[in-house]
């Protein structure tokens, strides 16, 4: 994340010229005066909305439009456009670059039940349709015209797709010399971590917990879905400070160690899974992780230097902000 927001990337654009020409005889006339007036104005007016059109950051949305029907193109357009305005916006963008800029098919809908949806058997995002731009259901619309609440939403999702991109690399043998180290780390967890688990019955009651023993695929999802909600959490919190104490690095660094220290407090770091019994999915379609269950600091860490772009330095700091000791950061198993 550039450590809080201190580096950005800028951009300039081209202008171009209009130059159209009136003979001095016309130019002189009182009678035509308005008229070259009123067509100065035009011209002047038609280059301001073609310049807003294509440098503004839905501008590059010009180019995705007049690519939509070309499938290939559409996605890379969009794709692109995405890093750049999160480079802007100093949002990370290493775990995006990781990613080919085809592997996400993007889709938007009127959801109900959830903010948004992430299939990855093909690799669909389902967003809400007022993730897209004017609510239209064609394409994302820009980054800087969502809220900080759906930046959090679209980068929770975002982040399931690189787990997703992860597993894929796994099942073809490691293309990239080997299993992805983020991707090992998960695999370890899943099994000492996620294995068996406190979940909350009852959402009412979020201090009465059970213990539960759960299946491969369950345990694989409430590990990405406690990992996506940490990712989420931390992108709306990054805005959310930059955008209070922007241009003070220092402060920036103190209030990001203030809200950790506070949301694990809380137990804001917890997923949850979907039952793979369909007798318990009729009693409960989701079961959310009690707080002993939540994100451990040994994984905090990880997901901040290879999703979150953070320094070795910064998260050194932060660690030592938060007085974590050895029994915090994993169990012994692993």
């Amino acid at each position: 994340m550039g450590d809080i927001a201190v580096l950005g990337l800028s951009r300039s654009g081209r202008m171009g010229e209009d130059r159209r020409h009136v003979s001095a005889a016309s130019r002189s006339s009182p009678l035509f005066q308005p008229i070259v007036e009123s067509s100065f104005l035009l011209r002047i007016g038609i280059f301001l909305l073609v310049f807003c059109l294509w440098e503004w950051p839905g501008g590059s949305w010009a180019r995705a439009v007049s690519v939509v029907d070309d499938g290939r193109s559409a996605l890379e357009s969009t794709w692109s456009r995405l890093i750049v305005e999160a480079d802007r916006l100093h949002l990370p963008t290493k775990f995006l670059k990781r990613m080919p800029a085809d592997f996400i098919r993007f889709e938007f809908d009127d959801l109900r039940t959830y903010a948004a949806e992430y299939h990855p058997g093909d690799h669909r995002m389902v967003l809400n349709r007022s993730l897209s731009f004017n609510a239209a259901g064609a394409v994302l619309k820009p980054l800087r015209a969502m809220t900080h609440q759906e930046l959090q939403v679209l980068y929770h999702e975002l982040f399931h797709a690189y787990m997703d991109y992860l597993t894929i690399l796994e099942e073809r043998g490691g293309e990239a010399g080997g299993t992805p180290e983020l991707l090992r780390f998960a695999r370890r967890q899943q099994m000492c971590r996620y294995g068996a688990v406190a979940i909350v019955p009852l959402a009412q009651r979020p201090h009465e917990t059970e213990v539960r023993y759960l299946t491969e695929s369950e345990s694989w999802e409430a590990l990405n879905e406690t990992w996506a909600v940490f990712i989420g959490w931390a992108i709306w919190t990054q805005l959310e400070i930059h955008g209070k104490h922007h241009g003070r690095p220092e402060r920036q660094k103190e209030q990001w160690a203030e809200r950790l220290k506070a949301a694990f407090s809380h137990g804001e770091f917890r997923g949850y899974y979907v039952p793979h019994e369909a007798e318990e999915r009729r009693v409960a379609q989701k079961r959310f992780l009690g707080k002993s269950s939540q994100l451990s600091w040994g994984e905090t860490e990880v997901l901040m230097t290879q999703a979150l772009d953070f320094s070795e330095e910064l998260v050194k700091w932060l660690k030592g902000s938060q007085k974590v000791s050895m029994a915090d950061e994993a169990p012994a198993s692993c």
